[in-house]
């Protein structure tokens, strides 16, 4: 599909972000294993650049059980010296910490509200918001309400997930469609029902 307008964002001839862009970037996720991959992925991101992450997407993969949260979440002090010495994925101890701690959080909002979905969803009302950006250089790094869901995630115990990052996983999880207006994946996200 190279004869189709994308959002500006993503590099001429790079099938890595092509893919992303055009499968995922966007459409509404309720699925709690994939919104904590996002977070797992968005949290090793910050400070580096999302091609390297994408690179990395299948060893994250592999060293965090799938994204399985509840794996995840028992985790301990071995775990977090083997992944350090795992090249598959960003060997930053914080970081890695993080994803552990994240992961026993993560349970705690599933089990206060059935779901991580149902959660993070309710502060969009359930649906994703749809923005009208001409350009790219329209769209914002994060806004009052990621603002407001990296505070209330910070006050449940969560690490590396501050505005910006939250805004990210809010437009890789589809809670809002920030393809451009002349992006052809702009008016098939609107048309995706969850």
């Amino acid at each position: 599909m190279s004869n189709v307008t994308r959002c500006r964002w993503v590099p001429i001839n790079n099938e890595l972000y092509t893919t992303y862009h055009d499968i995922e970037w966007g459409v509404p996720v309720y699925d709690d294993r994939i919104l904590f991959e996002f977070l797992v992925l968005e949290s090793a991101q910050a400070g580096l650049s999302w091609e390297i992450i994408l690179k990395k997407r299948e060893g994250y993969r592999a060293a965090f059980a799938g994204f399985d949260p509840e794996q995840v979440a028992r985790f301990g002090d071995e775990d977090v010296e083997r992944l350090l010495q795992d090249t598959g994925i960003i060997r930053n101890r914080l970081k890695i910490k993080a994803t552990i701690t994240n992961a026993q959080h993560f349970l705690e909002i599933q089990q206060e509200f059935g779901s991580f979905s149902t959660y993070m969803w309710n502060f969009v009302g359930g649906k994703p918001i749809v923005n009208r950006w001409k350009s790219i250089a329209e769209l914002p790094a994060k806004t009052d309400l990621s603002e407001e869901i990296a505070k209330d995630l910070k006050s449940r115990g969560f690490k590396f997930l501050g505005p910006t990052v939250i805004y990210a996983h809010m437009q890789t999880s589809g809670m809002v469609n920030d393809h451009t207006t002349d992006c052809f994946r702009y008016v098939e996200c609107i048309a995706i029902k969850g």
